[in-house]
This record gives C-alpha cells, sequence and structure tokens, in this order.
C-alpha cells in the first residue's frame, strides 16, 4: 500500500505548517492538488478522505518553524506520519523534489496532481490549515486570518505594519518592505 505525503502552509507568514499522509482504501472520486479545487470541492472531499483513508496529520506552530527551520519540521512532520502509519503502508511517496534525507521517503514533483494517495493527503492538509486559520481569526480581529490564511497578501502585509506580529506570526519570515534583515532561516520576502 502507498502513504501519499503533502505539506500545506510551507510559505505563510503565519500558521502552522500541516503535513498530512493519507492511504487510499476506498475509491474517492474528484482528487486532485488541493491548490486546482474549489473550497467547496476541497471542503466536500475532506470527510470522504476522511473515511475511505487512513490518514495522519502533523501541525507544526510557528514559534517551532521559527526555532528549528522548515525544513527540521517537515522532516520531523514526514518521520512521524511514516512512524504512525508503517503498519499499513509500504511505500511513501512525499510531492516535491527531496526525500529530506530519510532513505526510504520517495518522491516526485507534483505528485499532488498525479498520484491519488498524495492529492488526498494535499487536500487533508490544506483543509485542516485553512479552517485551523479560520479558527483563530477570531482570536486576532486585526489580522484577518480567515481571508488569507496567513499568506503573504498585500492585505497582510499592511495589517503587519499596521499592528505588528502576534504569536501565530513567524518571526523568521523577514519582510523587506518592514525594512527588516535577511537571518538566514528564510530568504526575505516581499
Amino acid at each position: 500500500m502507498l502513504c501519499g505525503i503533502d505539506e500545506a502552509g510551507r510559505g505563510p507568514l503565519a500558521g502552522p505548517l500541516v503535513v498530512a499522509g493519507a492511504i487510499i482504501k476506498k475509491p474517492i472520486s474528484g482528487l486532485n492538488d488541493s491548490k486546482v479545487l474549489s473550497e467547496k470541492k476541497r471542503e466536500a472531499l475532506f470527510d470522504e478522505i476522511k473515511n475511505k483513508c487512513d490518514y495522519h496529520i502533523v501541525f507544526t506552530d510557528s514559534k517551532t518553524l521559527d526555532e528549528k527551520g522548515l525544513s527540521a519540521c517537515l522532516k520531523n512532520s514526514i518521520k512521524e506520519i511514516m512512524e504512525t502509519l508503517h503498519k499499513k503502508a509500504d511505500e511513501f511517496l512525499m510531492d516535491g523534489n527531496t526525500s529530506f534525507g530519510i532513505e526510504t521517503l520517495q518522491h516526485k514533483i507534483k505528485a499532488d496532481a498525479t498520484v491519488m494517495e498524495v492529492s488526498a493527503a494535499s487536500i487533508l492538509a490544506k483543509v485542516s490549515r485553512d479552517r485551523y486559520m479560520c479558527e483563530i481569526a477570531k482570536d486576532y480581529p486585526n489580522y484577518s486570518f480567515e481571508k488569507h490564511k496567513g499568506y503573504g497578501t498585500k492585505a497582510h502585509v499592511e495589517m503587519i505594519k499596521k499592528f505588528g506580529r502576534c504569536e501565530e506570526h513567524r518571526f523568521s519570515f523577514k519582510l523587506k518592505s518592514l525594512g527588516e534583515e535577511n537571518i538566514g532561516i528564510q530568504k526575505s520576502l516581499f
């Protein structure tokens, strides 16, 4: 059995990194890369995927991302998925161009659009993260997280300029537009 793995939230300025693994047990129609599906379609598929797959979802908060770095957090999340699902899968495939130094992890560019298990993981990760961002938006009304989900939109950057960062923000992601210097963890954005 193949376990597909994908992430959501690699590049945002706020919110968690979410990595999901999925092993399909029953056929699911309409799977694709979560980025090309409408929010309504992703939401409709989410519960079906959970009902028809063995899966595991890992959240890494922004503070941990700042402390350990994105690559280390991705690797740790992937390892947790592999450890959790190893009795149900004999192959693990990650979307992208690297195996993060994990010998038994395969990788494939655009797997989220071409391999059903990775598509399912992509949807699990994206919907889980989007729901989280909508939930915390109530606690941080100044940032409109429900609209941009923490990504570096012009409106979000303007809110950071006005209100500063909150604890959901990634402090290691520096913004040129705020005159911040790159500290080497993450390249400057915007």
